[in-house]
């Protein structure tokens, strides 16, 4: 252990002398980031050199996680899509059988904790920016911290306990290796805290970021409160007063359904009054979606296939409206076979329809209908599943659908399921939702597939989080293992 030391201790002096204002060192993938500055040596010296910080750590919004990995993580792993196209990682995922050399696994961990890494920076360097208004400096730290609590939430629900990178070491010395040593090989911190610093940024966001941006695609106070209600019901056990509080956040701030369902979806009505936090995209090659051509074009088979189950449950609500909005079955013919659907009708997501390599087609990651299911969760779990049917009501009327018929809590609970299914298939929340209800094993074992058998998912608690990254527990010996794996 002393000649490893010696060896690390060699390795950043080095670096120490040759790098003056900034270093990145590994491991890289937990968003680590080592400054050597003195008093005149700030890592960001201007406003503008801030400000484009910022818009960089916006930047990986639009990196491969946030354009097709975050849709398969949360659909194809849950039972309305199936893997797809030809990629043997996408298949463990939707089969329940990852390994912890799962390339999809280990550039996940990668990109999250990179992302964090660069908020860190931004929010540990930001007061220091001498030309700033104060005021603005708080707003900067504000939409980073959203930031960070959104890469967190991601990590926390795939993984469990994940290591908590927050802060940057801004001194190397000798003497410090010991402190040293647990910020670059951290252990996993346990859900508790991660929660905690989630809720923590996410407070400081809604106390501080504005209200209205250019555009959805920025932290704002409806999107802080959206992120909070959706927390305090992922957390265990969840706080039902929270996510109701959090949820009259956003229903006060302006926010309002689009009068038809499919106008979410034919790219006229981009950062809608319905949207609360929506990704944006030009259309260019340096700001285009490639991710939209993933799930939908003959040139190739796709990702994320809808799967026969949730077609059928599209069919027995006779939810047309949704069914066509979501789905759309094309003749694929000499192109390519499935095991799950015919060539003639084989179905494409349809919600992603702008799917050229450099699509404009923009991704809404948080919308209001998600927050008034929420809102009528809340409600049902504590005790009101009157109050909770106006909401579910609003949600079925804008489809043309007739009230629901649930007439109990257990009956309401499971109405609001089936009403987050239909209402938000293929934005990345299935899989979330049946985790955070306890449902997944139970729904998912017993899919159906084509005719109506079943498909034989053979989903196990411990493959409800996903299995760390072993080029990580490679390189940190301090990490463990979920079990299982």
């Amino acid at each position: 252990m002393k000649t490893i030391k010696y060896i690390l201790f060699l390795f950043v002096v080095g670096f120490a002398f040759s790098c003056t204002d900034y270093l990145d060192i590994q491991p890289k993938s937990q968003g680590i980031a080592i400054s050597n500055t003195s008093s005149d040596s700030l890592l960001y010296k201007t406003a503008s050199e801030v400000e484009a910080a910022l818009a960089g750590t916006y930047g990986d919004f639009r990196n491969e996680y946030f354009e097709l990995d975050y849709f398969v993580n949360g659909d194809a792993q849950s039972d309305d899509a199936y893997a797809g196209a030809d990629n043997p990682a996408n298949f463990q995922i939707d089969e329940y059988s990852i390994d912890a050399t799962n390339t999809n696994v280990s550039r996940d961990w990668a990109y999250l904790y990179a992302t964090i890494g660069k908020a860190n920076a931004v929010i540990n360097n930001v007061d220091a920016v001498p030309d700033l208004d104060p005021a603005r400096k708080s707003e900067i730290k504000g939409e980073a911290m959203f930031i960070r609590a959104f890469m967190y939430f991601q990590l926390v629900q795939l993984w469990g306990d994940v290591p908590l990178q927050l802060a940057e070491v801004t001194t190397i010395s000798v003497d410090l290796l010991p402190e040293l040593f647990p910020v670059m090989f951290p252990p996993r911190a346990p859900q508790a805290e991660v929660y905690a610093q989630i809720i923590s940024d996410l407070e400081f966001a809604v106390a501080n970021v504005k209200t209205v941006q250019p555009d959805k695609g920025y932290a704002t106070k409806g999107a802080a409160n959206a992120m909070l209600a959706k927390v305090y019901a992922t957390i265990q056990p969840a706080d039902w007063n929270k996510v109701s509080q959090y949820c009259d956040a956003v229903i006060a701030g302006g926010y309002s359904l689009l009068p038809n369902y499919d106008d979410l979806w034919n790219n006229e009505n981009e950062n809608s009054s319905e949207s609360i936090f929506e990704i944006n995209y030009e259309g260019t090659s340096a700001s285009g979606n490639w991710g939209a051509s993933m799930f939908r074009g003959l040139d190739w088979k796709k990702f994320n296939t809808p799967s026969n189950d949730l077609v059928k449950a599209f069919d027995d609500e006779n939810d047309m409206i949704r069914k066509n909005s979501s789905i759309i079955f094309l003749d694929v013919s000499g192109k390519w076979s499935d095991p799950y659907w015919p060539q003639l009708e084989f179905p494409f997501v349809n919600k992603y329809r702008i799917f050229t390599s450099n699509s404009p087609q923009n991704y809404i990651f948080i919308r209001l209908a998600d927050i008034l299911l929420l809102k009528a969760e809340a409600l049902n779990e504590l005790g009101d599943f009157s109050a909770a049917a106006i909401y579910v009501n609003q949600i079925r009327n804008r489809v043309s659908l007739p009230n629901t018929t649930a007439n109990s809590i257990e009956s309401m609970r499971l109405a609001i399921e089936k009403e987050r299914r239909l209402e938000l298939a293929f934005e990345g929340i299935r899989w979330y939702d049946l985790k955070r209800t306890g449902r997944a094993i139970a729904v998912i074992n017993n899919a159906i597939g084509p005719n109506g058998a079943s498909i034989g998912y053979q989903l196990t608690p411990e493959r409800l989080l996903w299995p760390i990254p072993q080029n990580e527990l490679d390189n940190n010996t301090k990490l463990t293992q979920n079990p299982g794996y």
